[in-house]
């Protein structure tokens, strides 16, 4: 099963940003317990890619907030098995394709996404999509061009994920909305919820 494939089975793509080690971990297994296997922590500092090393050997982790060569060749040697950036770089798509990592390229607008898509990227993360119009705005994105396969998030709601969906995103990356809780439990239970819920 190819990275496209395995989302589209997911439909939803957990985001973590927080720079406590500790809280990226517990949330990550949270996350893992409800069901979830691929899930993107962006790389803010050294002991979040130790964090990465530790869950590689359990979940699919996509390294995010990647921007310099550097940073990606630590995230791949620490068992991230993607990597993701906020932006599009041809730095990022010659190591991708150098270490056979997948690479997640960040997208606004319709422009960027066909021009990752001309560079065989083969997904892209559409970002900040709330900001830009939200479902529709993905609509009228893969309208002219439904052989694009993306990804949609910044602010996703989570009763929001099942119309991006129906729109044609592969899946939908959440964050905050999914990880900030009370407990990890809760977490846990939202996880398991969403995938029941999700068509």
């Amino acid at each position: 099963m190819n990275l496209t494939e395995k989302l589209s089975l997911n439909k939803v793509y957990p985001i973590i940003r927080n720079t406590d080690s500790n809280i990226v971990y517990d949330t990550a297994r949270a996350i893992i317990d409800g069901g979830l296997d691929m899930i993107e922590i962006t790389a803010l500092n050294s002991e979040v890619f130790n964090v990465i090393d530790k869950l590689s050997k359990e979940a699919i982790i996509c390294a995010g907030g990647i921007i310099t060569s550097v940073q990606a060749q630590i995230a791949i040697d620490c068992g991230a098995k993607i990597i993701a950036s906020p932006i599009f770089s041809k730095n990022l798509v010659k190591i991708s394709k150098d270490r056979q990592i997948p690479f997640i390229a960040g997208t606004s607008t319709a422009n960027e996404a066909y021009k990752a898509w001309k560079a065989r990227i083969p997904l892209v993360k559409v970002y900040p999509v709330t900001a830009l119009g939200g479902v529709e705005y993905i609509e009228n994105m893969l309208r002219p061009m439904p052989f694009l396969s993306v990804i949609p998030q910044g602010d996703v709601k989570l009763d929001e994920i099942q119309s991006y969906i129906d729109s044609g995103a592969i899946a939908v990356g959440v964050g905050r909305n999914l990880t900030l809780a009370s407990s990890y439990g809760e977490i846990t239970k939202r996880v398991k919820n969403l995938i029941s819920s999700l068509e």
